[in-house]
């Protein structure tokens, strides 16, 4: 259902706004860091990186990661109008567009953001239509011409309730497990053509499909996992310690 008035879009982000610091609290979050320097709740390094996650896990990262100077691709459709309702609500700033409206005018507004404002980007590579985890090519081509590093946050819930909607959108159960492995940076090369870009569109799909099934099956499994650790919601002081960064090597794969 596509909301129209303004003043329904912003009632309408509210109540969800409210269900979401209702739900997300009662979790049980536990991530498993390839680096915990990729975390954009810490400033450590001052690296700007495009975190990327399925669609239909964003109320993950929207809940976890607010006021953290993240900046968020979101559609132009007028379904989207109410998830930048949220957006901005938790501190995120959002870009509209999408591969199919306004994406050119997007990309440059997202590179804007990161060299002008200094913020983070994220993206549901997947969004706004589908299909279901398959990257678009728009993160590939942003990383390429920054040269900054893309972060793919694999995210699991215990048995979600699922919608009957094109990403199969999920809500987690009251109390359930959330679990997330995060890659760490993966860089690809300045000034990308075609083909290249198809080449790292293919390999990170597979990096962030294969992060986000093994999270799903940690989260059903609730067995420990080597190196996890507790997480909490939004900005954090800097980390005590600088962890050798770890870069992703898919060059040449």
């Amino acid at each position: 259902m596509k909301i129209r008035s303004k003043t329904l879009v912003r009632a309408a982000g509210s109540l969800v706004s409210l269900g979401v610091h209702s739900l997300m609290p009662t979790l049980d979050y536990r991530v498993a860091y390839y680096d915990p320097i990729i975390d954009p709740a810490y400033e450590n390094d001052g690296k700007r990186r495009i975190y990327i996650f399925w669609h239909e896990y964003i109320q993950y990262f929207i809940y976890l990661r607010k006021h953290c100077r993240l900046a968020m691709l979101a559609s132009k459709h007028a379904d989207a109008d109410v998830l930048e309702q949220i957006a901005n609500l938790l501190g995120f700033d959002c870009v509209r567009g999408s591969t199919n409206r306004g994406g050119v005018q997007a990309l440059r507004e997202m590179m804007r953001k990161e060299r002008s404002e200094k913020r983070h980007l994220t993206i549901t590579p997947d969004g706004p239509r589908g299909p279901r985890r398959v990257l678009a090519p728009g993160c590939v081509y942003l990383a390429s011409k920054l040269q900054i590093p893309i972060v793919a946050m694999g995210v699991g819930y215990d048995r979600p309730f699922r919608f009957k909607s094109w990403d199969r959108f999920a809500i987690p159960r009251p109390g359930s497990r959330a679990r997330c492995i995060p890659s760490g940076d993966i860089w690809v090369p300045a000034d990308l053509d075609r083909d290249g870009v198809e080449h790292y569109r293919r390999r990170i799909e597979a990096i962030l499909n294969g992060l986000t099934d093994e999270a799903e099956a940690w989260a059903e499994s609730g067995a420990p996992y080597v190196g996890e650790s507790s997480v909490l919601p939004g900005p954090k002081r800097s980390l005590l310690y600088f962890s050798k960064p770890k870069q992703a090597e898919i060059d040449g794969v």
